[in-house]
């Protein structure tokens, strides 16, 4: 069975990723620290994956124009 884990396909991008889910989080509201961010209510979270993925579609749809 394959082990699920959270590693970057790219490990050169994590400092990346890390900047673009504080800033997501920065735009929503959610107070993120470096680290352990367990924490966080359910909601919260939802609410930066889901900001995150909004603008990463906008990115997407605008390469596209």
């Amino acid at each position: 069975m394959a082990k699920s884990g959270n590693k970057a396909v790219v490990p050169e991008a994590r400092e990346a990723l890390n900047r673009f889910k504080m800033e997501a989080a920065n735009e929503v509201g959610v107070n993120l620290k470096q680290g352990y961010n367990g924490d966080l209510t359910s909601k919260q979270a939802g609410s930066v994956g889901g900001q995150m993925v909004k603008k990463m579609i906008e990115s997407y749809e605008n390469s596209m124009k």
